[in-house]
């Protein structure tokens, strides 16, 4: 983790102003600032914006796959080894204009777990995968999503074992699954919901007759769920690069 280096720090607390997860602390017994290693997502905001006056602060050694896995998706400036994005290293199945991913008759998973002030540990990020990949959705692999480079078996969206405690600022859950099973997804996301400590926001990405409707959302009123009244729409004014 990034640490502070204590004969340097002089308490001033500057530091935990910047931190996205509330990681820095105060030992009162030694007035110095601390950052907690469970806690810490090594998001680099503190190290990137330089916010020590005395260079206190020093980045950890990225000696491990799930070390550099976790900060190059907690910080937006780094950019994924595989997938080649940056931000949380995927494209994303919103972007279905241009990748084509989601087929007509297929609903795009778009789950984006954890916020700054608050992040995701990876435990939370299986228990929703898994609930997904039982409820029917094909999970998407490392080749669209890093979040698949952790999984065994894309098929019960299981990771492995020894990432369940690393605490990221966010991350993203893909998958496709087909217009007649998302009753059944949003059911088992509905119940997953309360077995995690963070937050997360679904997206669906479908595509509309040319009125601008589909079907797939009518099981909304039934599940008790209010129709979105935000999206992003491809309206066809530009030119999309994938095929039908």
């Amino acid at each position: 983790m990034a640490s502070i280096v204590s004969n340097l720090c002089t308490g001033c607390k500057l530091c935990q102003k910047y931190c996205s997860v509330d990681a820095i602390g105060f030992d009162e017994a030694t007035k110095k600032c601390v950052i907690d290693p469970i806690r810490c997502t090594e998001c680099y905001v503190c190290i990137r914006q330089k916010v020590c006056p005395k260079d206190a602060i020093v980045p950890p050694a990225l000696d491990s796959f799930l070390k550099q896995f976790q900060h190059v998706l907690s910080d937006p400036m780094e950019n994924h080894g595989v997938t080649g994005v940056t931000g949380r290293g995927t494209e994303e199945v919103k972007t279905n204009d241009v990748t084509g991913r989601v087929k007509r008759g297929q609903v795009g998973i778009c789950i984006d777990m954890g916020r700054p002030g608050m992040g995701v540990f990876l435990r939370d990020a299986e228990k929703v995968a898994m609930a997904c990949a039982a409820a029917g959705v094909e999970l998407q692999g490392e080749e669209h999503t890093p979040l698949g480079a952790l999984m065994p078996d894309l098929k019960t969206g299981k990771l492995q074992d020894d990432c369940l405690d690393y605490h990221l600022l966010s991350v993203i859950v893909e998958g496709v699954t087909t217009e007649a099973n998302l009753p059944n997804v949003l059911k088992a996301l509905d119940k997953v919901q309360h077995t995690i400590d963070t937050v997360f926001s679904l997206g669906l990405i479908l595509r509309t007759n040319d009125a601008g409707y589909t079907e797939a959302l009518d099981c909304l009123e039934e599940l008790g769920i209010n129709y979105p009244y935000r999206g992003k729409v491809n309206v066809g004014l530009g030119k999309p690069l994938c095929d039908e």
